[in-house]
């Protein structure tokens, strides 16, 4: 599911809590003296003294990428999706058309590995003959647009249909930069040794698919070289990740007309008839300096090489979901990226692959079994909670002005929380799945799934909406929508516990929470009013205070270092370090609104304080493959699980009080020099 269309910040996970005391009575170690490692000084290096012997006897398993607290209750939940999926392929008393045996239909034809053997690369066999018949750049372009429409494949630059920054209210079409297949756009552009060798195998993944469906080995060759050098040209025309956080330099709103005149080569008119889109007679465009080189590039790139360009998107998206060689191709590719071990095993792709393609449908099946009715009644406390730590903080800040305290304090008391689960569940009317056809299925969802985003434009803005699907372990604030959302895959152990003290809630999900709410007033988030238009609601001499903190705190993460050289960098990070200082400080304050909070007794022999940053930092402990740290590095708007562990506490006073910190330990901070923001 395309949640970039929500315009919101993700963060990496967040939980419910509520206020509980520990059963004496209860055997359960919330913090386990056996997972830290007790020789480590917290003062030199709290993430080791946390976590240290977890981390050592938790390695990533082989079919993983990383193993920490978040993998572990996905891991969980995958399981749990399976039971669900199965059961549902294999239940012959279901009715035709029920949720259940849609659900059913659709897992059965994706784990039919036999079927899906014999039909080899034919279920693409008419598509890529279609490109073969192209005979113009314009034919090109129209053909583009076929791809999308029936939910081929998305070339040459991105498309989606949501909300209009500055009038949220509405939908309008919406154009960005794309049609490169690398994580970055650095991969095509740098030729540091990382980079260099990511694009060898990315050359020879080409190649292999390229041979796969019948070129001999010297021509796949060149049609690899000629894909690479239309995407290199296509990466060095797009903006960097850092430059598309800021949400005024992607508001470029123009009439189609005006547009076109931009592009002398695209008429951008037809264009969007053929993506069938109608009546629209304005556009909003994220790069436009992206779309002036696109133009000149395709003028300037050879038909044939434009149609190789399509085989190949054609190619990409429908590899994983061919036969075994298609397959094995697309994973050796992406092992050199990610360093995982062995093949992910297909029961859990294709449960994954039925949660991303008919996600509310097994959503209902997920939140019937799992979803405890409580959890929601729960959750409100533990958001409500948090609401007044804010509240209080904001009131307390010594930086900000009154006329700008004011308008925060509206946009906090305008946040709408989401829990669970949609309050009314898409239905997929007309989307056709049969147990026999599996590629056929992908299909029909992605056309489904493109009419359903074009049909919004001309309708009211959908509040209801979940930008997840419920058995997701994540949650996310939306700028536009000024919505905190938690899907039910989350509320659940070990990040909330009813028989855990309060100081384990608060320090777990109480934080990440906070964290969600911090996203509407980090430095992207906090350009977006309490409606969630984008509009400055700051006095100058109050956004220059922030933006000199948020500048403190980027140096602060830009000096962390991953594979001993390679630099966090603030910057991209910046939302997500600023979710992590304000959620954590706004959870210290709710906790110590608690009975717990206000106490010095210790279980486990931890201050209900020490707890409580402990419990932080057992949700980030866990360990990664050097080829993925290199990769979320450049891109991933989260910062490592180590700094995320101490970069919101070596700001925070309380933390030093609780575990006695002081000069000259390796993380000390002098008073004067942490970072305070919310």
């Amino acid at each position: 599911m395309n949640i970039s269309k929500l315009t919101r910040h993700i963060a990496a996970l967040g939980i419910l809590a509520t206020s509980y005391t520990a059963n004496a009575q209860s055997p359960a170690k919330f913090i386990d003296p056996a997972n830290m490692d007790l020789s480590v000084k917290p003062g030199d290096d709290f993430y080791t003294y946390a976590s240290g012997t977890w981390i050592k006897n938790n390695p990533v398993p082989a079919k993983e990428t990383r193993w920490g607290t978040f993998n572990e209750l996905r891991d969980f939940n995958i399981n749990a999706v399976k039971g669900l999926v199965e059961d549902a392929a294999t239940d012959k008393s279901v009715s035709e058309g029920s949720v259940k045996k849609r659900v059913g239909d659709f897992f059965a034809a994706a784990m039919d590995s036999s079927a899906i053997e014999k039909l080899g690369y034919c279920p693409i066999k008419a598509d890529l003959e279609k490109i073969k018949q192209l005979k113009s750049i314009q034919d090109i372009l129209d053909h583009t647009a076929y791809m999308r429409v029936s939910g081929l494949a998305s070339p040459m630059f991105g498309f989606s249909v949501g909300q209009d920054r500055k009038n949220v209210t509405k939908y309008v079409p919406q154009l960005g930069q794309g049609g490169t297949t690398l994580p970055d756009r650095d991969y095509y552009l740098k030729d540091d040794s990382r980079s260099v060798k990511i694009r060898e195998a990315y050359t020879n993944y080409m190649t292999t698919l390229f041979g796969l469906i019948g070129y001999k080995n010297d021509e796949a060759k060149k049609k690899a070289a000629t894909v690479l050098s239309i995407e290199k040209r296509l990466a060095d025309a797009q903006m960097s990740r850092v430059e598309m956080r800021d949400p005024y330099k992607t508001y470029n709103k123009f009439t189609v007309a005006d547009f076109s005149k931009t592009t002398p080569f695209v008429d951008w008119a037809k264009m969007l008839l053929k993506l069938k889109v109608n009546a629209q007679d304005t556009i909003l465009v994220s790069s436009p300096k992206f779309f002036v080189a696109f133009d000149e590039i395709l003028k300037s790139v050879p038909l044939k090489n434009w149609k190789t360009y399509l085989e190949w998107n054609i190619l990409k998206n429908s590899a994983p979901n061919l036969s075994s060689p298609f397959v094995a191709a697309n994973f050796t590719f992406n092992q050199v990226q990610s360093g995982q071990k062995v093949q992910t095993p297909r029961w859990q792709r294709m449960s994954q692959l039925t949660d991303g393609t008919i996600g509310e449908l097994l959503g209902q099946l997920y939140v019937a079994k799992y979803f405890k009715p409580d959890a929601k009644l729960r959750m409100t406390e533990l958001i409500s909670n948090l609401r007044k730590a804010f509240e209080i903080r904001i009131k307390n800040l010594d930086w900000m002005s009154a006329p700008t305290k004011e308008k925060a304090l509206a946009k906090l008391n305008a946040f709408v929380p989401k829990i669970g689960y949609p309050d009314k569940w898409k239905t997929y009317d007309g989307l056709v799945i049969s147990r026999t056809t599996y590629f056929q299925n992908l299909r029909n969802a992605g056309e489904w799934g493109y009419k359903e985003m074009i049909d919004q434009l001309g309708k009211p803005v959908d509040r209801t909406r979940f930008g997840m699907t419920p058995p997701t372990v994540n949650a996310y604030y939306s700028a536009t929508m000024n919505e905190i959302v938690f899907p039910a895959g989350i509320l659940q152990f070990p990040f909330f516990d009813p028989n855990a003290d309060d100081a384990v809630n608060y320090g777990g999900i109480g934080a990440v929470i906070g964290h969600e709410m911090s996203h509407g007033f980090d430095d992207s988030g906090s350009q977006y009013d309490k409606d969630g238009n984008l509009r400055n609601w700051w006095t100058d001499e109050d956004k220059t205070k922030f933006e000199t903190k948020t500048k403190a705190l980027g140096e602060q993460f830009d000096a962390y270092t991953v594979l001993d050289t390679i630099h966090v960098i603030g910057k991209l990070t910046m939302g997500e370090n600023i979710g992590d200082l304000g959620g954590l400080n706004a959870a210290y304050t709710a906790f110590k609104l608690t009975k717990q909070g206000q106490s010095n007794e210790k279980i486990d022999g931890f201050t209900p304080d020490q707890r409580f940053f402990l419990s932080w930092a057992q949700v980030w402990r866990g360990n990664i493959l050097p080829e993925s740290a290199a990769q979320l590095i450049k891109t991933d708007p989260h910062s490592p699980g180590p700094y995320r562990t101490i970069g919101a506490p070596v700001n925070m006073d309380a933390w030093y009080e609780a575990f006695d910190v002081k000069p000259g330990d390796k993380l000390f901070k002098k008073p004067e020099d942490r970072i305070r923001m919310w």
